[in-house]
């Protein structure tokens, strides 16, 4: 799950969100909250559809009727054992330095990370015409329980899921529903996992049926940017080249690069120093050994400023362009890095 860095993105006031909804003529003021996406179509899906290819945007319902810390949550039997914001809906506890892990944390990271991998590619499986994010979440759910664990987005500031699920314009945090998912489209699915006392956090991006060579192309350079960047970590490499590379790899295939959520340190908490920038950036801090983090960048077709939902939690690209993402955990260890999630 992406760490939010920045607030530049809008969050839209009830009457500008009446507003947005109007000018950009995407969906009707009495469409139910969670009708399928082949009822909101209209002139600026199809607008977007020309511009960068063949794909039905995702628009936001006219109306939220539960607020989102109200909804219903999967259960959780009591023997496992819960990360302490879990209870009350809070966020990770920030220490103002980098925690470093040792050789003993890491036999545990590993696992919790393994787990995490196992439980994507399974939700990856899933990804068919036809299937709702709400089954998707409902089964990760069950088999993550089933391994003793708990998914760590549950409840964390509320989020109502135990996966996030971002279909071709959500760039993160997309809450999972009914819409079923549609030929043509991208989807990311985030997923961390809380297991012996450690997070372990991966995510991918997976084509739904036949995708269009855009969306096709838009998801291999964002998979590469992600590989070039693990390429350069090791001790003593300035955490600022993980930016730059992403930065320069995406800017050379025609893509722009979110400079509003980061990647983060994780370990015993969710999220963590250090804050992992994918945009160009002049941080000062270095890899060393003990470190461990995620590198997640977000790359989309057309602006990469996010746009919130009322729901507090889905963050659109502005402009409609498709996005997508891939995330490793890695370790910074004394020889180069160890890639967690692989």
């Amino acid at each position: 799950m992406l760490k939010t860095t920045s607030k530049r993105f809008s969050l839209l006031s009830s009457r500008s969100y009446q507003l947005y909804l109007k000018n950009r003529s995407c969906i009707h003021t009495n469409t139910p909250a969670l009708s399928p996406r082949k009822d909101t179509k209209a002139q600026w899906s199809t607008a977007q559809n020309n511009k960068w290819g063949q794909f039905q945007p995702i628009v936001p319902p006219s109306l939220f009727p539960v607020p989102v810390r109200s909804r219903p949550r999967l259960p959780v039997c009591s023997t496992i054992p819960y990360p302490y914001y879990a209870h009350e809906g809070i966020s990770s506890e920030w220490a103002l330095s980098t925690p470093y892990n040792t050789s003993d944390d890491l036999i545990k990271l590993r696992a919790s990370a393994q787990l995490a991998k196992k439980i994507l590619y399974m939700g990856g499986d899933l990804c068919k015409v036809g299937t709702t994010t709400n089954s998707i979440d409902r089964i990760l759910h069950e088999a993550i329980i089933a391994e003793g664990a708990y998914p760590s987005p549950l409840n964390y500031m509320g989020f109502p899921k135990s996966v996030c699920t971002s279909i071709n314009n959500i760039i993160a945090h997309g809450i999972p529903d009914d819409r079923p998912l549609e030929n043509g489209d991208i989807i990311n699915i985030d997923v961390t996992v809380y297991l012996d006392g450690f997070h372990g956090d991966t995510s991918a991006t997976f084509y739904v049926g036949q995708v269009d060579n855009e969306g096709q192309a838009l998801v291999e350079c964002t998979k590469e940017s992600l590989r070039k960047a693990i390429n350069v970590c090791g001790p003593n490499v300035p955490l600022n080249e993980i930016g730059r590379i992403i930065s320069d790899h995406a800017s050379a295939n025609g893509y722009s690069v979110s400079d509003e959520l980061s990647g983060h340190g994780i370990g015993r908490e969710f999220h963590c120093l250090p804050l992992i920038y994918h945009h160009v950036n002049t941080e000062d801090d270095v890899m060393t050994p003990g470190m461990v983090f995620t590198i997640e960048p977000v790359l989309s077709q057309g602006s990469s400023i996010g746009l919130m939902w009322p729901d507090e939690w889905t963050i659109a690209t502005i402009d409609g362009g498709r996005s997508a993402q891939f995330e490793h955990m890695v370790a910074i260890t004394e020889d180069g890095v160890e890639v967690l999630t692989d």
